[in-house]
């Protein structure tokens, strides 16, 4: 992928939506709720503090997270759909 953050911004490949409801119900696309889960696939630099310092990010490449369902901004690299988002947007690493 040919896609770097900047600074505190991360890259994260959305989680497929759910195409079926736990009773097997087969849902249109258009009644797919739009998911608040995914993958980071790439982190900038860090956020740079009052003082100068950089500040690391606490998510790294490869972490699940939980983020807002409306957070970032959808990209499509190479015919992928990705999202790029703040670090603070993100609510939760899975583990």
């Amino acid at each position: 992928m040919n896609l770097s953050p900047l600074h505190d911004r991360v890259v994260v490949k959305p989680s497929e939506a759910k195409e079926t409801t736990v009773g097997g119900i087969i849902l249109p696309d258009t009644a797919k709720e739009k998911p608040s889960e995914g993958t980071v696939v790439a982190v900038g630099t860090g956020k740079a503090a009052e003082d100068g310092k950089v500040l690391p990010l606490t998510v790294k490449v490869g972490d699940r997270v939980l983020y807002g369902k409306y957070s970032g901004t959808e990209v499509t690299v190479e015919g992928s759909d990705y999202l790029i988002m703040r670090e603070s947007d993100i609510f939760a690493i899975i583990k």
